[in-house]
């Protein structure tokens, strides 16, 4: 039994992570101290000065654990990835996990590529980036691509240039100049490169010009063809530029903009990311669990998870408020990058304006956002209301499980069990058995058989409803009888034309609204649970399928199991089959021959 207030006296007065845990030893919130012993202490004290929320955790806590680390600083990086793991219900939490796309320039090899990358790795390559938009990025690519005749091969070029390899269908086709072949000095080529990252850093004004030659030349020869594909990609190239504009002192400005509006339980930031001077992109992103949560926090929860998954950090973050743990956060990024990063909050000026452009998009897909999320719980949290309702619970079922049972013709009956946590598919709780004790297609004995091993776990259900009906109902009633456990119990039954009809028990039989959101619940979950049951029923089938007496045989593999099927047809003549015969067919030799000879005349 884990005594809290003596625990509490054991704590060490060091910096260092603290792990707050339920009745089921789940992980429900993740924090980080200065002083473990003043920080945890503090959740036990008097109650008066905390907000519902942290009340609501502490009735929650019947144990808890720390990790001390030798600062600050390391306890910080360890919460992070602690909050990553473990997506604890009373931290602020960032629905979106997002890595972004990066142009990768290999200038640390003789002949560079130009790559689109997930991960910025320290190889003396150059990096462009983040973009927001992966289509913007392949059409970048692909405009370079077909502007310089540049390598995408990962070849040594040195190594084939001394073998004299044969060049690639990219050098017959003019997409490639073949520095493989020895003809193109590493000056000529890098001249390319060099054009292509004035490109990339903003210099796009520059590739228009050379595209704009190209097509005239196009049109002087007659070449029209050519020539509008030239005018189409010079069209693409100063729409993104258009795009990108925006005023700025400086060409290698690097900051992200961050600003955020809140409603109820949930906000959303929304950052715009500058790169050399322009907007690259922009994104929102949606936070869970800021009830009553300052802005200063949210704001800091966000950089601590957001900026965990980056690999780029631009020099400035520009924020809307002060955020929480500011200066630490700043040596973390810091210690990230390799050099300074600054957090600002600007008071006035052009940065405050551009902070409330940012804030008026955040409030403007938080709009939009509530409307969707409306429409979500309506379907889930909405649909579990009026279940509670029809099914005339005692309260809105947490926690539904559904089962099913699969076979054909009696063989291979299993079964499976689906949940749905808060009205969402939990696929980290589903469950498959095989059937051990029913011999024969006996549906009703199989479902009890499963339901039964499901009891002797814990975390039960608040409703179960099994594909079936009638039958199934009564059989797992008994079941549930036998094992003193009350759970309501329903049966999802189908109509003629096998579609979900409705709900029953033992006593009732209740006929749903196609139209409802509880119909369209419903439906969903015998349709989930009888797919999971289906897959899982046809990947045993197909493992009984592929596996042959043939897998016995020492010597005897995928291949020359395939090759001996092929020529015998079936097991019966690869049993008869003399050693000469054996020997004819592709692949076996005498030695495995033999084995296949001996293993059928064995005994």
């Amino acid at each position: 039994m884990f005594d809290i207030q003596e625990h509490l006296k054991k704590l060490p007065a060091e910096p260092g992570v603290y792990l707050m845990k339920d009745k089921y030893n789940n992980i429900i919130y993740v924090g980080k101290a200065i002083s473990l012993k003043n920080r945890v202490r503090q959740y036990f004290q008097s109650s008066k000065n905390h907000s519902s929320k942290v009340i609501s955790m502490v009735k929650n806590i019947k144990s808890f654990e720390y990790i001390i680390t030798d600062s600050e600083l390391e306890a910080l990086i360890l919460e992070c990835n602690l909050i990553k793991q473990y997506r604890p219900k009373y931290n602020v939490l960032l629905r979106d996990d997002k890595t972004y796309p990066y142009i990768k320039v290999t200038i640390n090899e003789d002949y560079p590529r130009v790559l689109k990358v997930r991960q910025v790795i320290k190889d003396k390559s150059k990096y462009f980036g983040p973009y927001t938009n992966t289509t913007a990025v392949n059409d970048t690519l692909e405009i370079i691509r077909n502007t310089y005749q540049i390598r995408t091969c990962n070849i040594d070029i040195d190594r084939a240039i001394k073998n004299k390899v044969r060049p690639c269908l990219n050098m017959h086709i003019n997409k490639c100049v073949g520095p493989c072949t020895g003809t193109v000095t590493k000056e000529e080529y890098n001249k390319m490169i060099e054009e292509i990252i004035l490109f990339l850093s903003g210099k796009k004004e520059k590739l228009i010009e050379i595209l704009k030659e190209k097509m005239n030349k196009c049109a002087m020869e007659f070449n029209f063809e050519d020539a509008a594909i030239y005018r189409d990609k010079i069209k693409s190239l100063e729409e993104m530029v258009q795009k990108q504009k925006i005023d700025a002192t400086t060409s290698d400005l690097n900051q992200d903009i961050i600003a955020m509006a809140r409603a109820h339980d949930e906000a959303c930031v929304q950052v715009f990311f500058i790169r050399n001077g322009k907007i690259v992109g922009r994104e929102h992103f949606i936070l869970e669990g800021v009830m009553e949560s300052s802005r200063a926090s949210i704001l800091g929860s966000f950089v601590k998870q957001f900026y965990m998954e980056q690999e780029y950090i631009p020099k400035d973050l520009i924020i809307e408020d002060e955020i929480e743990d500011s200066f630490i956060l700043e040596e973390w990024l810091s210690s990230k990058k390799g050099q300074k990063v600054n957090i600002r909050v600007p008071q006035k000026g052009e940065k405050k304006s551009l902070i409330e452009m940012v804030r008026k998009n955040a409030i403007e897909y938080l709009e939009k956002f509530s409307g969707m999320n409306k429409r979500k719980y309506e379907k889930s949290i909405g649909a579990l209301d009026e279940l509670k309702v029809v099914l005339g619970l005692d309260k809105r079922p947490k926690r539904i499980e559904s089962f099913d049972i699969s076979n054909i013709q009696g063989v291979d009956s299993i079964g499976s069990m689906v949940v749905f946590t808060d009205g969402k598919k939990d696929k980290k709780e589903y469950r498959r058995y095989k059937i051990k004790t029913v011999i024969g297609p006996n549906d009703y004995d199989s479902m009890a058989e499963i339901v039964e091993r499901r009891l002797k776990y814990d975390n039960l259900p608040d409703l179960i409803l099994l594909d079936g009906g009638k039958g199934q109902v009564s059989a797992v009633k008994k079941v549930l009888k036998l094992n003193n456990v009350e759970i309501p119990l329903w049966g999802m039954y189908k109509d003629d034309k096998h579609r979900t009809k409705g709900l029953i028990s033992q006593e009732k039989e209740i006929e749903l609204d196609k139209t409802s959101n509880l119909y369209r619940f419903v439906a969903s979950i015998q349709e989930e649970v009888h797919k999971y049951a289906i897959t899982y029923h046809r990947s045993l089938r197909n493992k009984t399928l592929t596996k042959s007496v043939l897998d016995d045989i020492q010597g005897i593999g995928e291949k020359r199991k395939k090759a001996l099927l092929n020529h015998f047809k079936d097991i019966e003549a690869i049993k008869k089959a003399t050693f000469e015969e054996l020997l004819k067919v592709d692949g076996m030799n005498k030695v495995s021959c033999k084995s296949v000879y001996d293993f059928f005349r064995k005994g």
